[in-house]
């Protein structure tokens, strides 16, 4: 992973990639994870990830599942084909959070499910 250490006993720095089609939605957490001191890059579709991935090289994935067009399953089964993202942390974001959904974001290649609204303690915790 590409990350430097936080001094102030937070999460390590890390690289980013937070995908969500709500635009105010991923300003809002995009702006909360550059206070916390991450770098993070913004897209707001699927294939725009995809395309980002080579040259930002992510140390992590926010992925939201309700993306339209390509879901955030496809995406994240995608990433896990790259050699790039194969060992990145994924984590789901989403407003599905029934067991069903759970068991298939993990099936889909996701290390953990998160449900919206998401505590940012809890995501903190996940970065450490």
């Amino acid at each position: 992973m590409n990350s430097t250490v936080d001094t102030t006993g937070g999460a390590p720095n890390r690289r980013i990639l937070l995908v969500d089609d709500s635009v105010d939605a991923a300003l809002a957490m995009g702006m909360l994870l550059e206070a916390l001191g991450h770098e993070v890059r913004t897209e707001h579709d699927g294939p725009r990830a995809l395309a980002s991935i080579d040259d930002f090289r992510p140390d992590v994935v926010v992925l939201d599942i309700g993306l339209p067009g390509m879901d955030g399953f496809e995406v994240a089964r995608e990433m896990r084909k790259r050699d790039v993202t194969k060992h990145a942390l994924m984590l789901a974001m989403t407003g599905y959070g029934s067991d069903a959904d759970r068991a298939d974001a993990l099936a889909a290649g996701f290390d953990h499910h998160l449900t919206k609204p998401v505590s940012i303690d809890a995501l903190e915790a996940l970065l450490k």
